[in-house]
């Protein structure tokens, strides 16, 4: 089984606007409401591709239940969020217009009684299954969380897929996740230092592998990513061609891809080629992108017809 936490979810409001301006009334032209968090994204993009996962957060107020029904009638998920007492879930802003710009909300207060209950579905994990922690954590939950359950988790021989940033990714390494999603600006920031090419990137992903990561994959936005994987091997990938409409969700949808491309058979280069694909298509796409443009955007990617 696969599991993912969205610690924080949210209703994401999306809306455009031809050119927004500060200080008067700027009229919609199109709005949506999703059901939005990463680790909600990666359990979509999943299901699109074959494969069940379970939804793990927490939630609150009325827009958590509309979260948690959103998740399950409408993006097929099967959900299992924790309800939280206090405060409410998110409603997250996001501009489209010259400019993309998010405005997102606060979120429920998570007491240590919430996280027990998270850490006992946790429990219910197996050897090989797969735990996907991906984003960043409510004020209301130590930033030492994810190095938490994967501390509680060590001796279940599980597959640990992290897509963090700072020490929330390098406190957890010595737990040697399955794989990493830095992209080159993080690595520089992680290390303090200024990548020139890919040579840099390959000394300096090893390093991660050195602190523990047996898989990195590193995103480089229009320049595609580059993977080394946990026998010394390094993929090299470019990216799908298409007209970039949502920056929501790539990142979640290249983590799915790989994961489901890893399950398959093992070749850490189709899944790196399913990742790509997916991350494409969901950038391509007004929201997180379905199984048949998925699929599109994988035969582009490897020349098909």
């Amino acid at each position: 089984m696969i599991y993912t936490i969205t610690f924080n979810p949210a209703l994401d409001y999306v809306i455009s606007v031809d050119h927004f301006k500060t200080g008067v009334v700027n009229r919609v032209n199109e709005e949506h409401i999703f059901c939005g968090g990463k680790g909600l994204n990666v359990s979509f993009i999943l299901k699109e591709l074959g494969y069940d996962s379970k939804a793990l957060g927490f939630v609150a107020g009325f827009t958590g239940d509309e979260i948690a029904r959103l998740a399950r009638e409408e993006m097929g998920i099967n959900a299992d969020f924790i309800k939280v007492k206090e405060g409410m879930s998110r409603i997250n802003v996001k501009l489209r217009s010259d400019e993309e710009s998010e405005i997102n909300g606060i979120g429920p207060k998570i007491t240590k009684e919430d996280l027990e209950k998270l850490f006992k579905q946790l429990d219910q994990m197996d050897k090989s299954d797969v735990l996907v922690l991906s984003g960043s954590i409510p004020k209301s939950i130590s930033s030492g969380i994810y190095e938490t359950i994967l501390h509680r988790l060590q001796d279940k021989n599980i597959f640990s897929v992290v897509d963090a940033t700072g020490d929330l990714l390098m406190n957890v390494l010595k737990y040697k996740p399955f794989l990493i999603k830095p992209n080159n600006h993080e690595i520089e920031e992680i290390f303090n230092v200024k990548l020139e090419n890919e040579e840099d990137l390959i000394f300096y992903a090893k390093k991660l592998q050195e602190e523990g990561a047996r898989n990195v994959l590193i995103s480089l936005a229009g320049d595609g990513s580059l993977l080394v994987d946990e026998h010394g091997g390094t993929h090299r990938i470019g990216v799908c061609k298409g007209k970039v409409k949502n920056s929501v969700g790539a990142g979640d949808s290249m983590v799915a891809g790989f994961i489901a491309g890893y399950l398959r058979n093992g070749d850490y280069m189709e899944a790196l080629e399913l990742g790509t694909a997916c991350g494409g298509a969901t950038a391509f796409s007004d929201s997180l992108a379905t199984k048949d443009f998925i699929y599109e955007n994988l035969r582009q990617l490897k020349g098909e017809k």
